[in-house]
């Protein structure tokens, strides 16, 4: 009796490892494949403030790739959109985040697609555009959605919602446009930013955390130049990044800065290259994917580029009558840090500490003489003056300001003559706490080690005019 249970055991057992050996081998895994977008549509010149025919492209779409295998058919993945752009790929090399629109007059909006299955689910919703989406760590997404008539004057901003769509939250509080973001293993988030008000300016790269604090310059190129693609971070610890310049003819280049001294560290990969590039992704140790053009009269490649010998390589993919706008690799990657948040929804400020107004850039009066000397500093609203504020005798200032309102700071002298700025545009997230060290410092500028005199005081409140601002009582260290 047992030696019959013992051979029925085991007679189960060998059909059952035998199906899941048939279905595992049914099953190609992804691993390795490349996801591109494509397009077959001579579209107009791309705007750099709006997004359109650059962050979203009509009638695109997503193709699977082996490039192991170039003479494959690829294996289209969205021919039931319109439009599909802007793929991102899951930690776990599972599924891809993209940016589609169902039909030709719908909003854009955020899908996920599980790549094993192939089954669609929308993750954003509703009449205005989201576009460009980010994984994050804790099963969450980032985002830039179009807020009409913003009271902020803004346009495209970034969000963040549960994988879901639910707990949606905006991050970014400024008259800015934000595009191509991208997260650092670090757990930061950049992203391609331009100012939309008073006046427009050229792209810059900020840094931030996805709960929306610490937002900073993070790179800037020459004037008149303009970031085109999402900066990606390499193994070896780069960011590369498209830049078109509007005083070369050659087209854009491939550039690449050091993840530690992101202001100082520009290297232009394709400086002997001619032609034009779309966009960059890492692909294998030393190579990168890149989109190229030799001429503007020929559609754009996929090409593999070494990023030791500065060279482009074979061409990967070409499909004649369209242009490979993005690649990304398909594979399962490290999960960023997961950075905890200090924003309490239940407090209505946010605290700024300067050490001395009267630092700019490398220059400090601490060890620099002579030094035009400001006493005081304007906080500029989007339509107003928010007060006037003397500062300490060291040219500290500690302010408490209302959270999520965009702010600008001058300095000046005891007679209204402005020494530095209004800045770039500042805000604080409830319960934030920032510190800088003077006015448009360089942000390698390490702070002077002693205390500053405004720490001394109570914080003044901003707007000045405004008293007694009712907020949850909390311990901040």
């Amino acid at each position: 009796m047992r030696t019959r249970i013992s051979f029925l055991r085991l007679f189960i057992i060998s059909i059952f490892s035998s199906l899941l050996f048939i279905t595992s081998c049914g099953i190609k895994s992804q691993e390795g494949l490349v996801l591109i977008t494509v397009s077959d549509k001579n579209h107009a010149e791309p705007d750099y403030f709006t997004g359109e025919y650059w962050r979203y492209i009509p009638g695109s779409r997503l193709l699977l790739i082996d490039p192991d295998e170039p003479g494959k058919e690829p294996e289209l993945l969205t021919d039931e959109f319109f439009s599909a752009c802007s793929p991102e790929v899951s930690f776990d090399g599972k599924s891809i985040a993209f940016t589609g629109q169902k039909n030709e007059n719908d909003s854009w909006q955020i899908w996920e697609l599980t790549l094993k299955n192939k089954r669609f689910r929308q993750v954003t919703s509703g009449k205005e555009n989201s576009i460009d989406p980010v994984y994050l760590p804790g099963d969450r997404l980032l985002f830039s959605r179009f807020i009409k008539n913003d009271s902020l004057k803004g346009e495209y901003n970034l969000f963040t919602c549960n994988s879901d769509g639910r707990n949606l939250n905006r991050i970014t509080f400024n008259p800015h446009t934000y595009f191509a973001s991208s997260i650092l293993n670090d757990g930061r988030v950049i992203t391609i930013s331009s100012q939309l008000y008073p006046l427009k300016e050229k792209s810059s790269m900020m840094i931030l955390r996805p709960d929306g604090t610490k937002s900073e310059l993070f790179y800037q190129g020459a004037g008149g130049s303009t970031i085109f693609s999402r900066g990606r971070e390499t193994e070896n610890g780069n960011i590369v990044f498209i830049e078109t310049s509007d005083s070369l003819k050659s087209g854009s280049s491939l550039i690449s800065i050091n993840y530690n001294r992101p202001l100082h560290s520009r290297s232009n990969l394709t400086s002997s290259s001619t032609g034009d590039f779309c966009s960059v992704a890492p692909y294998r140790p030393g190579k990168l994917l890149v989109s190229f053009r030799p001429k503007k009269t020929q559609r754009f490649a996929l090409y593999s580029f070494d990023s030791e010998k500065k060279s482009l390589e074979n061409p990967i993919y070409s499909f004649d009558g369209y242009d490979v706008l993005e690649a990304i690799n398909i594979k399962e990657h490290e999960k960023p840090k997961k950075l905890p948040s200090e924003v309490d929804a239940g407090v209505k400020t946010g605290q700024l500490l300067c050490q001395n107004i009267n630092i700019s850039g490398m220059t400090s009066p601490e060890t620099t003489f002579p030094f035009m000397q400001a006493d005081r500093i304007e906080i500029m609203g989007l339509d107003s003056s928010l007060g006037v504020i003397e500062v300490e005798k060291d040219g500290s200032f500690y302010l408490k300001v209302a959270a999520d309102m965009p702010f600008r700071i001058k300095s000046i002298d005891n007679k209204g003559k402005v020494i530095n700025g209004p800045g770039g545009w500042i805000w604080l997230r409830p319960n934030e706490r920032r510190g800088c060290t003077g006015c448009h410092e360089d942000q390698e500028m390490v702070p002077a080690n002693r205390l500053s005199l405004a720490v001394k005081k109570n914080p003044v409140s901003v707007p000045v005019h405004v008293t007694g601002i009712k907020e949850k009582i909390v311990e901040l260290e």
